[in-house]
């Protein structure tokens, strides 16, 4: 299964955005969870609190997340919080 972030995710858009991947997500297996995030631009650390989210659920169905397009910001930005294992 894939998702897709959209071009700007902050606090005020993080819990709509994960609300509008519900139903995909309570149908997600075993198979890996692929997120694309080329399209991130503008984004705070409500971004990286939703990766860490979707690599929760992920793994309490016995998967993976696997991240495409990640920005260097959001690298830079788990790094700050010393989260960079979830890029791995």
């Amino acid at each position: 299964m894939e998702l897709s972030l959209p071009a700007t995710l902050t606090h005020a858009q993080a819990t709509a955005q994960l609300n509008l991947w519900e139903k995909s997500l309570a149908g997600l297996g075993s198979e890996p969870l692929q997120l694309n995030c080329a399209a991130l631009q503008h984004f705070d650390s409500a971004a990286l609190a939703l990766v860490l989210e979707l690599a929760r659920r992920a793994r309490a169905r016995g998967s993976v997340l696997q991240l495409r397009g990640v920005p260097q910001r959001l690298h830079d930005l788990a790094a700050v919080y010393d989260l960079e294992a979830i890029w791995h």
